[in-house]
């Protein structure tokens, strides 16, 4: 057995990879204020682009065209529109536009499984335990999607949107197993996300539960919440979690229900058969222009989980899934969508952010697949602010390890939320536990910027 998998990760890039696990003292400033009078927001939304199941950084944007057939795979590297970077010859699309990415090729954490590798990704923290069978609760940290929304609300978002929407379906291993952190978490239900959970794709798309009952007008529910009320104010009111819970979901139920812009937004039957044919006619396709109509409709953060459960899990035959049915739909809904935001006006102030639970293993193993190797791996940003035709960060000879500038998910967030004008380090949170957390704890990666 080679030693490729052996390889150590610095000191400084451990001590950062682990950094969720510190403790930090009282003082922190408890405000969601813009985070300085120099630090202008660069970036007014965020759509997150999730490949559930960890693409390789091999195949796509980190290449390694001189090591050997084990490790380079299938496909070469080919020129983008700015000289010096190189990706994937299937993504020839894409190498159009790297004047607009920003890849950062020396991400890493150090969870091999799904869920909680999700978790660090989308949290920026560790969960206590490596493992894919796990599910939410009220004690996990809160994703980055989730603190977004948080603090949009503590600014005052007006919006009957929610702030933060996913689409089609939530982070998860499998329906069964859902990943922590993509809710409210310690915030409250008051802050999970509204999570679409329907195919935008599918002939007969709707929002579920979007709108009253046939023949039940709008009017007639806001009457009836009304005659809730009066009886509510005669009781006595309970003072409990659950009722709290309830009472905040109801409350918004309605919103949503009676609110023609929500229904508006999430109408794609608005948009003209050619801009839905550029986005491709599938989940991806048009969860990807969803994302554009709810930021163009002033929504704070929204999340496209690309593929129901962990499809990007390419243990079997990686180059042929790749190839075949997982690059064309993401690398289609990908480039439209930042066509289509720059071609509108909204890529300048919408950072769009494509991401995966880990990379995939150097070695190409026997079923012609790669396994999961959260060491090393690959990200991709554009707009909002970030400076794009540039890598970030350099990986070893066989894409094992960084090399240069290591990078964690927290640095991304504190990076993302620095974008978006907050300071994450000084705004604070409450854990479950009652200890106030900053946003983030990871540092600003400069160069982004």
């Amino acid at each position: 057995m080679t030693d490729l998998f052996n390889h150590p990760i610095s000191r400084r890039a451990a001590i950062r990879s682990v950094a969720g696990t510190s403790l930090f003292a009282g003082g922190w400033l408890n405000s969601a204020k813009p985070a300085a009078a120099n630090s202008q927001p660069r970036a007014k939304s965020v759509i997150l682009i999730f490949n559930c199941g960890a693409p390789s950084h091999l195949d796509l944007w980190d290449m390694k065209p001189n090591a050997s057939s084990e490790v380079r795979g299938e496909w070469s590297p080919i020129d983008t529109v700015v000289p010096g970077i190189q990706i994937s010859e299937k993504l020839p699309r894409l190498a159009r536009h790297a004047d607009k990415l920003a890849i950062v090729r020396t991400l890493h954490h150090q969870h091999s499984s799904h869920n909680s590798g999700m978790y660090w990704s989308i949290v920026g923290r560790p969960y206590h335990i490596n493992s894919t069978l796990i599910n939410p609760s009220r004690t996990d940290y809160p994703s980055f999607g989730t603190l977004t929304g948080w603090l949009a609300q503590k600014n005052g978002y007006t919006n009957p949107l929610p702030p933060y929407v996913i689409t089609p379906a939530p982070h998860c291993d499998s329906k069964v197993y859902l990943t922590p952190g993509q809710f409210g978490a310690c915030l409250g239900s008051k802050y999970d996300p509204f999570v679409l959970d329907s195919d935008p794709n599918a002939k007969d798309f709707r929002v579920p539960n979007l709108a009253p009952p046939e023949g039940f007008s709008a009017e007639r529910l806001i009457q009836r919440q009304s005659l809730l009320g009066e009886f509510d104010n005669r009781g006595h009111p309970i003072a409990a979690p659950l009722v709290e819970e309830l009472e905040t979901n109801r409350r918004k139920a309605i919103s949503l229900i009676t609110s023609n812009d929500v229904g508006t937004a999430f109408d794609l039957s608005q948009e003209p058969d050619d801009v839905r044919e550029r986005y491709g006619r599938h989940t991806w396709g048009q969860s990807h222009l969803l994302a554009r109509r709810l930021v163009e409709a002033g929504v704070p953060f929204v999340t496209t989980v690309n593929g129901q459960s962990i499809v990007w899990d390419t243990h079997k035959d990686n180059f042929g899934r790749l190839k075949n049915s997982l690059i064309p739909p993401m690398e289609t809904a990908y480039a439209t969508l930042l066509e289509d935001l720059e071609e509108r006006g909204l890529l300048d102030s919408t950072l769009v952010v494509w991401m995966g639970d880990f990379g995939r293993t150097p070695l190409i193993n026997k079923e012609a697949g790669r396994d999961h190797w959260p060491q090393c791996y690959s990200m991709v940003l554009a707009g909002g602010g970030i400076r794009g035709g540039q890598v970030v960060g350099e990986s070893d000879k066989t894409g094992a390890v960084p090399l240069l500038r290591p990078v964690t998910p927290a640095d991304i967030h504190a990076t993302i939320f620095t974008a978006l004008g907050y300071d994450p380090h000084g705004i604070t949170y409450h854990t479950a536990d009652g200890r106030p957390t900053p946003l983030s704890e990871g540092d600003v990666v400069t160069e982004l910027l």
